[in-house]
């Protein structure tokens, strides 16, 4: 016969007593707390737990901003046949409807483009779908001279066929990317767009056939990377109409500010002068106006003649 087997018994645990003289120093928690805190981050006790033998773990609410739903907890512990409780620990821990942070991600996967400064290092990616191998120099110096102009020579890597297609996308979605021109309606706006502009240079390489650069100040997308179908008020042929063309400054009146003429008003002393000179002047009779004084005659000299000559002046 085989003896019947019995499961071996589990040892019961049996459950921490609380500790009375630990359990009622709750103004001591209180005071532990506010060493550590700032003035109004600790709100009423809520409860008291058995953490342990002679181990008690008193919970007070937080009333900081943002941490809604964490409790401060202070542990107080208790030597044996000791009076009094002692400060053991105390903590900041998250409820069941606490806010937590997201779990914890790489930065690297964290990390977005717009975080990055000018100053700020990135590091190397050996594998970048983006990038793919460069042209090495072979020695032949037209073919280098070729590929540093069209396949970039001199870089270990370039754009590969994914890097130019998110760079497309990316640019088309932008600020800059294709859009309808003069929707405002205003007067001397142009319907055209960066294809006919002046101020735009084109690109190199694959994506010169969609992009470029503006090179206008007034644009607001000066030093930018435009689409050819994105258009602006700043393009080169603005103000075509021709009650809008400029005046040329040849033409029109020209005024000539450089002389100034200067007009004396007359003064009391200068009417008292006039009349004192027209008192002493005598009267004169004028004649009429529609009798006319002879012109005198004008003298005309009389010829020499033998008769005038003095005797005895000829031979």
């Amino acid at each position: 016969m085989t003896s019947p087997t019995t499961a071996p018994r589990r040892p019961r645990t049996a459950r921490p007593k609380l500790d009375a003289i630990a359990a009622e120093a709750v103004e001591l928690a209180r005071e532990a707390l506010l060493e550590v805190t700032e003035p109004g981050q600790v709100g009423e006790h809520l409860r008291v737990e058995a953490s342990g033998e002679r181990l008690v773990t008193h919970v007070f609410e937080c009333t900081m901003p943002g941490y809604r739903g964490w409790s401060w907890v202070v542990v107080l512990t208790r030597a044996s046949r000791a009076k009094a409780a002692t400060v053991a620990e105390s903590a900041l821990l998250p409820g069941e409807e606490a806010i937590l942070a997201p779990d914890w991600e790489p930065w690297s996967e964290r990390l977005k483009p717009s975080d990055i400064g000018a100053d700020d290092l990135l590091p190397f990616h050996e594998q970048d779908e983006r990038l793919e191998q460069g042209y090495e120099a072979t020695g032949d110096e037209d073919e280098d001279r070729v590929a540093l102009w069209e396949l970039g020579l001199g870089r270990p890597r370039v754009l590969s066929p994914e890097g130019r297609s998110d760079a497309a996308e990316r640019w088309l979605e932008g600020d800059f990317g294709p859009r309808q021109t003069s929707g405002r309606g205003r007067r001397g706006t142009v319907a055209a767009n960066c294809t006919s502009c002046g101020f735009f240079t084109q690109l190199s390489g694959a994506l010169r056939g969609e992009f470029g650069v503006c090179a206008n100040e007034w644009s607001p997308a000066d030093g930018r990377v435009v689409h050819l179908n994105y258009g602006c008020g700043a393009h080169s042929e603005t103000g075509q109409l021709d009650e809008d063309r400029e005046i040329p400054r040849s033409s029109g009146v020209i005024v000539d500010e450089l002389d100034v003429e200067v007009e004396e008003t007359p003064t009391a002393e200068d009417h008292g002068a006039q009349d004192s000179a027209a008192v002493a002047e005598p009267a004169h009779e004028t004649a009429p106006a529609h009798e006319t004084a002879p012109a005198p005659a004008a003298e005309v000299p009389e010829a020499d003649s033998p008769e005038d000559e003095a005797p005895g002046a000829g031979a």
